[in-house]
């Protein structure tokens, strides 16, 4: 039996009436057809899902009533930052959506030398809402009830000298680390840099090996941005994380 999730939001408790969103509403009533008396699953972000059971069907604000709490173990034990070269429109939502999928922990958006993005302080404020939902989103489908933290945009600069991970990575077809050599040992934290649709330029390459970033090559041919973050976190997952056999 399918269960559906929906995030909310706002703090959650047993017994509590809730007002759920209205695009969740809509997409829950018009979409999934679902009616007053039908079971759905809440979840907040905090680490647990909750269940509940609609009691009113207004498309632009259903409410529901929460009957119950059960942890979900779920999140991977690589905590990994994916640190993504802002790329244009449906790339960046592909890469939040499938690293979310992929267990990635947190994310941090960068812009670079070659970024073709513009973002000022207006479009920054409605990419994130955007990008939040996104994130929100995978976590629904994939069943994952801790929301990866995403961080505003930044300057590449500006990022590479505060970075405090454990290990830091970033993606260069130029490099001479793979991923089985990576190695990371239990709890230790990792970033992994991605550039943009035009990659990183020599100057954003030097600002991240000054910072202690190592060169994390993925085989003999060139990804794309929207590619090379995606096999690096699978393949570290594959090797020490939560999909290792």
């Amino acid at each position: 039996m399918r269960i559906i999730r929906s995030h909310v939001d706002q703090p959650l408790a047993v017994g509590q009436r809730v007002t759920l969103p209205e695009d969740s509403s809509a997409h829950l009533l018009r979409v999934l057809r679902l009616a007053p008396g039908d079971a759905v699953t809440l979840f907040n972000g905090d680490g647990f899902d909750y269940t509940a059971r609609l009691l009113t069907a207004a498309k632009r604000g259903a409410e529901a009533e929460v009957t119950g709490r059960q942890a979900v173990p779920r999140e991977s034990p690589l905590r990994i930052t994916l640190v993504q070269g802002v790329a244009r429109g449906e790339k960046m939502d592909l890469v939040l959506q499938k690293a979310t999928e992929l267990g990635v922990d947190a994310f941090t958006p960068v812009i670079t030398e070659r970024t073709e993005v513009k973002l000022d302080a207006e479009r920054a404020g409605k990419r994130m809402a955007h990008w939040r939902g996104v994130v929100a989103a995978a976590c629904e489908q994939s069943g994952r009830a801790v929301l990866p933290r995403l961080s505003e945009p930044l300057a590449l600069s500006s990022y590479a000298g505060g970075e405090k991970a454990d290990i830091k990575l970033v993606m260069d077809p130029n490099g001479d680390l793979g991923p089985g050599s990576v190695m990371p040992a239990p709890g230790q934290s990792i970033a992994l840099v991605v550039g943009p649709e035009g990659g990183l330029s020599d100057r954003d390459l030097a600002t991240l090996r000054a910072a202690g970033f190592r060169s994390l090559k993925l085989g003999p041919r060139i990804l794309r941005t929207e590619t090379a973050g995606l096999a690096a976190v699978a393949s570290l997952q594959a090797l020490y994380g939560d999909l290792r056999g």
